[in-house]
């Protein structure tokens, strides 16, 4: 697969922007390997809001990335892909430990199928990952996610760039 452009979550954010983390060189490595390959980062104003809880907005590196607002027909598939989670959260096919920020997921997972462009998720919440194979699991979605746990490295030698 070769990436054209990929969807940074907040918790990738938090990562890349605090080097005090545990996953920051995994961050900062994909982000540099993201600016050199030339792929495009975008993020979502959904994980704008969610950094600015805790995180200062200036520093964002905006300049690198692209923003996409949340629409109405993202909002349709969401609703969609949300009803799926918790569906099979009520039939416990998935864990019930899952948080309740399901319904922030299924708008990312939702944007990032409809954006075309778009054909890889990038976060370091493993969590998330339940989210998008029970998604997955009824509706396909032209995207990978991708977990930062791994580094990028043990990524690029698994996968064909």
């Amino acid at each position: 697969m070769m990436l054209k452009a990929v969807l940074i979550d907040t918790c990738f954010l938090i990562k890349l922007l605090d080097d005090t983390s545990d996953l920051h060189q995994n961050a900062l490595d994909y982000f540099q390997y993201f600016l050199r390959e030339k792929i495009i980062m975008k993020i979502s104003t959904i994980s704008v809001a969610e950094y600015c809880v805790r995180g200062d907005f200036e520093d964002i590196p905006i300049r690198n990335l692209q923003i996409i607002n949340f629409n109405l027909t993202h909002a349709h598939l969401a609703g969609g892909f949300a009803e799926i989670v918790f569906r099979h959260k009520r039939n416990g096919t998935i864990s019930t430990e899952l948080r309740s920020i399901i319904p922030n997921d299924t708008k990312l997972f939702a944007q990032a199928s409809i954006e075309e462009s778009i054909n890889c998720f990038v976060t370091c919440d493993s969590k998330a990952e339940t989210i998008y194979k029970t998604i997955h699991s009824e509706h396909r979605m032209d995207f990978d996610f991708w977990d930062i746990n791994v580094t990028v490295n043990d990524r690029i030698g698994i996968l064909p760039f």
